[in-house]
């Protein structure tokens, strides 16, 4: 009898607790929205995994390493301990993903229009909003958010999720996991949220813009631009340096034309294998005691208000161009200066012919969801610069 009792105690059945059991059915649910719904699944199924695992109880997946008085090694840590704390806290994760994003994105629309990169910077403004929001809800009593809680909240209005992995290991790794969850999710929702705020600003008139045909960007121009804006945006904002520096350097391996190889596998094998540890490494921190309390609520909040800000703001600009300028924009693509790529671009696209038939804006859109890129990375070095 004795020996059944001990045996019990040893079972996850016995030590599990409400909070833990509640974590592992939110971890099924991001696992169901990844599979059934395809919301984000490249980074929703291992972070839902990663979840599970973390709150088994007694199966150590994120426990730390024990060292004796003498420093010596008494047991080793688990698993999403070493990747989180190697690949994550580390920031190389997210960075080796931007890489690969630059090496898939295509500068030509951006230098094509220039006047585009207003749209993506003002589509920062939600960040900038939110982070103003979470101090004013600590300010009143209702939540408890630090201002470096409140500036990594703030990058979800980015809409780029290696971008606010990177800002929230910085500066609040204990939300880590609430904020990427937030980040993935409405970036996922980008169809369903967008749409509706798109119709809410323009007229059918203003929908039904037709912008003139872009030019050809050369081969130059493209090698040129990273490095450019390199140089320029690491003299003045030094903490945007890593970042923009990896998105860069993507970029120039795919423009240069010289190092196909190299393009080839940080377009496809290495940003996947760095996707699934990365996905496992968020996952880590959806535990039960870090992941359920008034804070996570809060920042599903903040973060949904951050996006439609965000969306706002870039339609506003293009009706603020219209009126300034000669060349007509349509607003609709003011609404991709949030870096959710392609998909922002998509959605302007789709909402644009739903008035005009014959009016296909993807390319012009593309210009505004590139620049929300290096928006978003200007805006990560702004917010470490100033909070971290």
């Amino acid at each position: 009898m004795d020996s059944l009792l001990v045996l019990w105690h040893t079972t996850g059945l016995s030590q599990i607790s409400g909070g833990q059991l509640l974590m592992m059915i939110i971890g099924l649910l991001l696992l169901y929205l990844a599979i059934r719904k395809g919301f984000e699944p490249l980074l929703l199924l291992p972070i839902g995994f990663g979840t599970i695992l973390v709150n088994i109880p007694g199966a150590g997946f994120s426990d730390a390493p024990v060292l004796d008085s003498a420093g010596h090694l008494l047991s080793p840590g688990g698993v999403l301990y070493y990747i989180y704390h190697i690949g994550i806290e580390t920031g190389v994760f997210p960075l080796i993903i931007f890489m690969g994003v630059g090496a898939l994105t295509d500068f030509g629309p951006l230098l094509a229009n220039p006047k585009t990169l207003f749209l993506g910077a003002a589509a920062q403004f939600g960040i900038f909003a939110t982070l103003i929001g979470a101090v004013t809800l600590s300010s009143v009593g209702i939540l408890d958010f630090s201002i470096q809680d409140a500036a990594a909240i703030g990058i979800i209005g980015g809409a780029d999720g290696p971008t606010a992995i990177f800002v929230a290991s910085k500066l609040a790794p204990d939300l880590l996991g609430a904020i990427a969850v937030a980040a993935y999710s409405y970036m996922a929702l980008v169809p369903l949220i967008q749409p509706p705020i798109m119709r809410a600003l323009t007229n059918e008139q203003e929908r039904s813009i037709v912008m003139t045909q872009l030019r050809v960007v050369n081969q130059a121009e493209k090698i040129v631009f990273p490095l450019l804006l390199l140089v320029m945006v690491a003299m003045l904002l030094p903490s945007a340096a890593p970042l923009l520096g990896m998105f860069c350097l993507g970029n120039l391996m795919r423009e240069s034309g010289v190092v196909d190889r190299l393009s080839d596998t940080v377009q496809n094998a290495l940003i996947n294998i760095v996707t699934i540890f990365l996905g496992l490494g968020v996952g880590s921190k959806m535990n039960a005691e870090q992941f359920l309390d008034g804070k996570t609520l809060g920042i599903l909040l903040l973060g949904i208000v951050a996006f439609a800000i965000g969306t706002a703001s870039g339609v506003l600009m293009a009706k603020l161009m219209n009126k300034m300028g000669r060349t007509p924009v349509n607003p609709l693509i003011g609404s991709a200066g949030v870096s959710a790529v392609p998909m922002a671009a998509r959605v302007s696209n789709k909402v644009g012919l739903e008035s005009n038939p014959h009016n296909y804006l993807l390319m012009h859109a593309m210009g505004p969801n590139v620049a929300g890129v290096i928006g978003s990375a200007v805006a990560a070095g702004v917010m470490l610069g100033l909070v971290g």
